[in-house]
């Protein structure tokens, strides 16, 4: 099954995604998105004051606005 990084703070997400069966990791750093199929992101932090330099070969979902099924939805549909 898929590794998904999930943010800290989106627990209800973790949880919906371990429930169908996907391997969850917390992104605590931002080394932990490098061997993740797709991050899960609040996007409430990203690109603070201009830089991205955080590199990941999967697709980042940014949550923000979704509930937890349509990240659910969201991540079945980019890992395919």
């Amino acid at each position: 099954m898929a590794k998904i990084g999930v943010e800290q703070s989106l627990t209800n997400v973790q949880q919906a995604l371990r429930q169908k069966g996907y391997d969850v990791v917390q992104l605590k750093q931002e080394s932990d998105a490098n061997d993740c199929d797709c991050c899960v992101v609040t996007g409430l932090d990203s690109n603070v004051m201009g830089i991205q330099d955080t590199s990941t070969k999967g697709s980042v979902i940014d949550a923000n606005g979704m509930s937890a099924d349509e990240v659910c939805q969201e991540v079945e549909s980019r890992i395919r």
